[in-house]
């Protein structure tokens, strides 16, 4: 059914047609019916508002063959749901606006946005990659991003990056609730960046096995709590030393999903939570979540599917 109502705590979806869009499709799919959640497909066939096009109108032929190819990419993504997951509410939305615009506005919300990484030929491949990175940045939910990931390679469960303070709590927390409802191994890791080491006769010293101690025996506290209410969930917790992007996203090769955090409060951690999440959603090669910090349950009354 088409609509331009998104439901409160729906998974939304971007679809265009192309692989990667497929893949999407078929993880959110999944997601939305492990979590007995809402299903919404978006395809947005463009802005009107470009040089050369501004004065068309909704009845315009253009527009509306526009339009119908749209509904067209939609209704088949919509049977490839019914084909897998025959027991999903499923929605279809076409609209008339930029991919990014339309999807951030859905995300104000979903419970979740999932996107490809790239689109259908050279020029729309560029386009969902920067579709993919604006609203992993901008979104007020989670975005899942599907990576492009080696076929065969044995995965080994979610992986999130947190610090054991509060502001990676809300990565945590989904991390929790990914590895819960998939039914996964959880590996929490926190990366002791090598920025912090000291140059000492010329040689780099790396942090000292005192820091590294110290954070993770305050990682350690920051799971614990979490025990309790994910008791199904096997948890690891890792600390590694070695710059964040780079250390998570060699660990996420053989990872079912990696999930970090979107912001942070202060100028100078905002802008280092920025480029390890805008890294990982462009380089890492398996699923990324996304989770801004101030993200929580957008559905409270959805059925908690932990024992």
């Amino acid at each position: 059914m088409e609509t331009t109502y998104i439901p409160p705590g729906s998974i939304v979806v971007g679809v265009d047609g192309s692989e990667s869009c497929s893949q999407a499709l078929a993880w959110a799919a999944e997601e939305a019916a492990l979590d007995h959640r809402p299903l919404v497909l978006i395809n947005a066939v463009g802005t009107l508002g470009t040089p050369g096009t501004v004065w068309l109108t909704g009845v315009d032929p253009v527009v509306q063959e526009m339009r119908r190819h749209g509904e067209e990419v939609a209704a088949a993504a919509a049977r490839e749901v019914a084909s897998r997951h025959s027991a999903n509410e499923t929605l279809t939305s076409v609209v008339t606006d930029d991919a990014r615009q339309a999807l951030l506005a859905a995300a104000e919300r979903a419970h979740m946005v999932v996107v490809g990484s790239r689109g259908r030929g050279p020029v729309r491949s560029l386009l969902l990659g920067s579709v993919s990175s604006a609203v992993a940045r901008h979104a007020t939910c989670p975005v899942v991003v599907v990576r492009p990931h080696r076929i065969g390679v044995v995965r080994r469960g979610v992986l999130v990056g947190a610090d054991g303070t509060s502001e990676s709590q809300p990565a945590l927390d989904f991390a929790y609730r990914e590895a819960s409802i998939r039914r996964l191994p959880l590996t929490v890791m926190h990366c002791v960046s090598d920025t912090f080491a000291v140059e000492y006769q010329g040689a780099v010293v790396p942090p000292s096995e005192r820091r590294l101690e110290d954070a993770r025996l305050i990682l350690a506290e920051s799971v614990a709590g979490m025990t309790e209410k994910y008791p199904d969930v096997h948890v690891t917790v890792q600390v590694s030393p070695g710059l964040p992007e780079q250390t998570l996203r060699s660990a996420a090769e053989r990872m079912d999903l990696l999930v970090v955090g979107s912001r942070s409060p202060n100028m100078l951690s905002r802008a280092a939570a920025g480029d390890v999440a805008g890294h990982l959603v462009e380089h890492a090669r398996t699923v990324v979540a996304v989770v801004p910090r101030s993200a929580g349950p957008t559905n409270p009354g959805q059925r908690d599917l932990r024992p």
